[in-house]
């Protein structure tokens, strides 16, 4: 195969949009509740979500004709939870209090439904380029997601973007308020069931008949 063929390329629009892990497969929902209150820890956690899927994803590819089956999902969580540790200490050292908002949410990264979906679905019975794509996609499809409810939140919860005001003084002095069932975890899934709907109405073809 190679590199951007048209498989390597349904491989990676298909998660984005069609098949996304969030809003298709509803997986990874509790990430989507416990840290999108901010913009800034929404982001984070999911480019730590796309680089511990991709590298995840090849890594398991390299290994899976060595890997013993009855063996297989303890060497997967060994793997994820490897990669986990990496990027944990990373944001300790260079982005630590996000690392502080994030708090145990990184480490249970190792339990994302996504990731032990595909290392078991795909990775194991393709090589290493396509489950990289595999991995990235999926991971940016969670991405996206947890930004843009994120994006919501914070800037009708509190005003602010990646803790930038946005809303004018002016508005609050008018009387504006922030809405605090933004910063309540329900608000997240609300969003989610919009962008559900959003996606549906704009495929037919993901319509129930």
């Amino acid at each position: 195969m190679s590199l951007f063929s048209s498989k390597t390329k349904e491989i990676f629009l298909g998660p984005l949009n069609k098949n996304n892990p969030v809003t298709i497969q509803v997986l990874g929902i509790c990430s989507a509740l416990a840290v999108t209150a901010k913009l800034e820890p929404a982001v984070v956690m999911g480019m730590s979500v796309v680089a511990i899927m991709s590298f995840s994803n090849v890594i398991v590819s390299l290994l899976r004709k060595t890997i013993p089956g009855r063996i297989r999902i303890i060497v997967q969580l060994v793997v994820i939870a490897a990669l986990v540790t990496v990027v944990s200490e990373v944001l300790k050292a260079f982005a630590y209090e996000v690392s502080v908002q994030l708090s145990v949410y990184i480490g249970l990264i190792i339990t994302n439904c996504i990731l032990m979906g595909r290392l078991e679905a795909f990775a194991m019975a393709n090589k290493p380029w396509e489950s990289f794509i595999d991995g990235l996609s999926n991971g940016v499809g969670y991405a996206w997601i947890l930004i843009v409810v994120g994006f919501f939140r914070e800037l009708f919860g509190s005003g602010t973007l990646l803790d930038f005001q946005i809303i004018p003084t002016a508005f609050y002095e008018a009387g504006y308020s922030n809405n605090g069932l933004m910063m309540l975890p329900p608000m997240a899934l609300i969003l989610v069931a919009c962008i559900i709907w959003v996606q549906r109405a704009r495929n037919k073809d993901m319509q129930e008949k």
